[in-house]
């Protein structure tokens, strides 16, 4: 069986209580996954556990993208920029379907934080720190030019602008990716499973009590080190520590709108001034266009961060002011989400001053927490915090261990030395799967998801077949057999949100077609028919939430 497999979750857990790990992370989000990843390959023994879902808080709800830094310049966060960039690169070269190019297009609008001049030399030192390659350079524009790339610009109060270069990524997938990479050299990593107690001995810890979600079970797993890589949550697993004391978490909130791209038909991304001085980004993606975001002190329930009416009124606002032939209003949203950045608390800051650092902590009861940071500078984040496990067990078992090669480490399915190979296996897989009416935009959907696993995905669609009477329900089915059998997907929210994002980017066709695919999800995932009423349900619920946003104002 699959180690990533849904059916393989208890006997995981199961047989986890028979050993002691090196290392059991607490906290299955992009940071959490570095750390195993990093640990893994290193040749650690390593058990991730995470309470809901893989990427399930902070690192399915960002902007989805591979930041160089270019705000952080405003901060004077000159390291900070300098590392993402490096981090950036590197991220491109191992996960090249993941991780894409995007010119992005930056108005110097009447009034805006930056001028033609200042806007010029802070794209300068942003390239020079974070090693921005040639070919991927500004280019300054004059008012003509700028209003030439996007003609739906305020033409009264643009006054030049400039194109460089993002890069894009969809966060959960990142993260999945780098999951099923750390299981791959080893580790041990099961979602839905909650620490719900850490066990001492000594003052230390030795041990965690884990609670399966979905079966109500509860385990007793021991490892000689222990990481707090929770997110938001981190102050929640200190508290249970007794060590939450000095500095804390300052959770700030971001909300992203998605609008159908003929509504907001922008010809590239593009990231401009809001009134207040806040930076917004509109980023197409395929028949959508979202904006993002906002940035607001958050003290509500963790687990669900709510987009307010005033959210939603903001970046209405923002969008409208600088494109204002658009005239979005509230029924133009498709969706929604809204996640939490755990950042370090300052007094006296306000949330778009706070920095975006990570900082270790790390208790008398030897527990290594982890906060901060950004999704670019994970694997970074991940090397500082393997170091510490190193030097611990090193102390306690004599044993050597090699240095973090994680830099030179393809993600799961990402074996693409170049574009053009990249290029050459879509239209090789598009050749197979017009065989069962897969077709070119399906194909470029899984290969933007799996890379070289779509091959797998492909199989499954082969497989099915022939037992599916309805064929055009195949290329659902053979992504949500493989998503379960390969990704862990125990829940559909596993499904539908997380892996493949429907809930927010086909929100409209989800709706429409969740009864007719559900079935199928409860018989691939082997669910009793309790669970399956209550999952369905709680889906039912999340489309229900997005749905009642048009009613806000």
């Amino acid at each position: 069986m699959n180690p990533l497999s849904a059916h393989a979750r208890l006997k995981i857990l199961s047989d986890s209580q028979e050993l002691e790990f090196d290392l059991v992370i607490i906290g299955g989000g992009i940071t959490g996954a570095g750390i195993a990843l990093d640990a893994a390959s290193r040749g650690m023994t390593v058990l991730l556990l995470e309470k809901v879902d893989f990427a399930f808080g902070t690192s399915s709800r960002s902007t989805k993208l591979i930041h160089g830094g270019l705000r952080y310049l405003k901060q004077l966060e000159f390291n900070l920029v300098r590392e993402v960039g490096k981090e950036r690169a590197i991220l491109y070269q191992n996960a090249r379907h993941l991780v894409r190019p995007e010119p992005m297009l930056l108005p110097v609008i009447i009034g805006g934080s930056l001028g033609k001049t200042t806007t010029a030399l802070a794209l300068w030192v942003y390239e020079w720190l974070a090693g921005v390659k040639v070919a991927e350079r500004r280019k300054m524009l004059d008012r003509h030019q700028c209003l030439k790339k996007e003609p739906l610009l305020d033409s009264s109060i643009v006054r030049a602008g400039a194109i460089y270069t993002e890069y894009r990524t969809d966060d959960a997938r990142l993260t999945i990716s780098v999951c099923k990479t750390a299981v791959k050299y080893g580790a041990r990593i099961v979602n839905h499973a909650e620490v719900t107690e850490l066990i001492k001995e000594n003052d230390l810890i030795s041990g965690v009590r884990v609670l399966d979600r979905l079966s109500n079970q509860e385990f007793t797993i021991k490892a000689k080190c222990f990481v707090n890589a929770a997110g938001p949550w981190v102050d929640q697993i200190r508290k249970q520590d007794g060590s939450k004391q000095g500095k804390s978490l300052h959770l700030t909130k971001g909300v992203h709108l998605v609008i159908p791209q003929e509504r907001l038909p922008v010809k590239q991304a593009a990231y401009f001034d809001s009134e207040d001085g806040r930076m917004i980004f509109a980023i197409p993606r395929g028949d959508i266009t979202y904006l993002g975001t906002t940035d607001t002190n958050y003290t509500g329930v963790i687990d669900s961060p709510n987009v307010s009416g005033e959210d939603i009124q903001y970046l209405l606002k923002a969008a409208n002011r600088i494109f204002p032939s658009i005239n979005l209003n509230i029924t133009d949203i498709q969706s929604a989400w809204a996640g939490l950045r755990p950042l370090i608390h300052e007094e006296g800051k306000n949330p778009s001053e706070l920095s975006r650092k990570d900082e270790l902590f790390i208790s008398n009861s030897q527990l290594i927490s982890i906060a901060g940071g950004k999704l670019t500078g994970f694997r970074v984040m991940a090397k500082r915090v393997t170091d510490k496990v190193v030097e611990s067990l090193t102390k306690k078992t004599e044993r050597k261990f090699q240095s973090c090669f994680t830099q030179d480490i393809q993600l799961s399915g990402a074996n693409f030395e170049t574009e053009d190979e990249l290029t050459e296996f879509h239209h090789q897989l598009f050749g197979e799967g017009k065989q069962v009416g897969i077709s070119f935009k399906r194909i470029s959907q899984w290969i933007d998801r799996y890379g070289k696993d779509a091959n797998t995905v492909l199989e499954h669609a082969y497989t099915l077949w022939p037992d599916v009477e309805d064929k055009k329900l195949i290329p659902d089915l053979a992504e949500m057999y493989f998503s379960i059998q390969e990704e862990m997907s125990a829940h559909p929210a596993d499904y539908f949100i997380r892996r493949t994002g429907q809930l927010y980017f086909q929100h409209t066709i989800l709706e429409q077609s969740f009864d007719e695919l559900y079935p199928w999800f409860v018989k691939f995932a082997q669910l009793s028919e309790v669970d399956a009423a209550k999952y369905s349900e709680e889906i039912w619920e999340e489309i229900k939430a997005i749905n009642l946003l048009k009613k806000l104002s």
